[in-house]
Parts: C-alpha cells; structure tokens; sequence
C-alpha cells in the first residue's frame, strides 16, 4: 500500500474489531483511485485475518461518503475518449464490485457507522453493510441518475430489498436527499443516535458482535445472501447445511454449557 492509499483509508484491529475508516475528509471522502485501492485491500485484510472477528466501517469529517470522486473521473473520462477507449467507469469491476462483494461476502460481521451524507457508491457501501448505526445529521442519496449514470455499487440488488420495488424505483428516478429519521422510517438503517454519539454507540455495536459467536454470524449472512435468490425449498436445504456447520462449531458447545450454567458465554469466534 502506497503513503497515499495509506493514509485516504485508516485500518487499526483492536479485541477482534477491525476499524477501517475512510479519510478524505476535505473533500467528503469522495472515492479516487487511491482511496478505493485502499479500501478494498483493508476489507480483504479484515475478512482474511482470523484475529478480526467483526469490522467496523466509518469516515472521518462531516461525510460518510458522496461516491465517486468526479474530478478524477472527468480526467478519466477525457483521457478515455481521446484514446477511442468508450470504458471510463473500468473502476465499477475493478474497485466498486471488489469492495461489494468483500463487505458481503466476508465471514463475519460489518457495521457501517454513518457519520454523515452517504451517496452514490458511498451509499452502495452502507447498504451492503449488516448493520447500519446512523448520526442523526447523517442522509442519503442514490445520485447516480442525477449525473447521467445507473446504479452500481450493488444498489440495484441490496435498496429493493430493503425498501421494495417501487420505493427503490422512487429513490433512484428521483435522487434527492434523505435525512436519517427517513431512512429509519423506510428500513434502509437499523439505528439512528444524536452524532455527537455515534462513535462511541457504533463502535460498541460492532465490539458486540465482535464478541460474539463468529461463525453463527457468518452462516446467518450466508443463510440471508442464499434465500434471496432461492426458493423455499433450497433455502431449508441451505439452512440444514449451515445449522451444521455452526452446530460443530465450539462457540455452540461453549453457548450450551453457558445456559446450563446460567453463566454469560464468553465466545472463541470458532
């Protein structure tokens, strides 16, 4: 990682949270190039490290995140078309879906602490999280209509099914601002807290589930990720596979023995 990358995304694991924090708070923490390597890469290093056992997902500044960063898009979208190459938003398969499918795909847990505007792909990124603690200033906007784009960043897949169809449809013909009692209200975020508190009240969500019984978590993402696109049918299959993974896992054992005891389980993440 270049002192660019390094220093546009912040990583630090402390008792099993991996906090990675986006830092470009000048300029929103739009997404350049070196911000999106660098994001990427740190969620590939959290769902890699067996030492993390949940993930924390949260910016500096006044914003969470406003997407793309369009200065450097104009550049690329001119230097695209002076050299007859029509692909300017390459970086939608090279760093937009990577960094997607490792918040979604990682086996264990990602809270996304809201600290501000989430649009566009910063939008995408809190959606794709499993939990969403939201400052009460915070707001959000789809954005990719208004600049003559269509959604990425997993939007089309992960709004629909929080809010439906036609709410989606709404929000993405239309993009406008949504402030964070809205976004509570419709179901896109699970808690909103006054944002002078959301450090402290998303940073202990997370250290919770970082506390918790790892791979029931991770099964219970794979279970929810696998029903949405699977009859009933193959999802019970699916659930009776997962049940007995998490069934042979030692935070079961440990989990039983607890209750018997009547004693608060302290969990291995194994």
């Amino acid at each position: 990682m270049t002192d660019e990358q390094a220093n546009t995304v912040l990583y630090d694991v402390s008792e099993g949270l991996a906090t990675i924090t986006l830092n470009r708070p000048d300029a929103m923490n739009a997404l350049n190039t070196a911000a999106k390597v660098a994001l990427r890469d740190a969620l590939l290093e959290a769902s890699a490290d067996s030492a993390v056992r949940a993930v924390l997902l949260t910016a500096t500044g006044r914003a969470f995140c406003v997407g793309q960063d369009l200065k450097e898009h104009v550049a690329t979208l001119m230097a695209t078309r002076e050299a007859g190459d029509g692909n300017a938003l390459s970086t939608v398969r090279e760093h937009y879906n990577p960094i997607v499918r490792a918040i979604t795909e990682m086996p264990k847990p990602v809270v996304a602490g809201v600290n501000g505007v989430a649009a566009g792909a910063g939008f995408g990124f809190a959606l794709a999280a499993d939990y969403r603690v939201v400052a009460d200033t915070a707001s959000f906007t789809t954005s990719f209509a208004g600049v003559a784009l269509t959604a990425d960043s997993g939007v089309s897949w992960t709004l629909p099914r929080l809010i439906g169809q036609s709410r989606a449809a709404d929000l993405l013909f239309f993009p406008r601002s949504i402030s964070a009692q809205d976004a509570l209200e419709l179901g896109i975020v699970n808690r909103v807290v006054p944002a002078d508190e959301l450090a402290g009240q998303a940073a202990a969500v997370a250290r919770t589930l970082a506390a918790g019984p790892t791979v029931a978590y991770a099964a219970l993402k794979e279970s929810m990720a696998y029903g949405a696109g699977h009859t009933l049918a193959e999802t019970l299959e699916k659930e009776d596979e997962l049940q007995t993974r998490a069934g042979a896992s030692q935070d079961h054992t440990i989990a039983v023995e607890a209750f018997l005891a009547k004693e608060k389980p302290v969990y291995l993440g194994k």
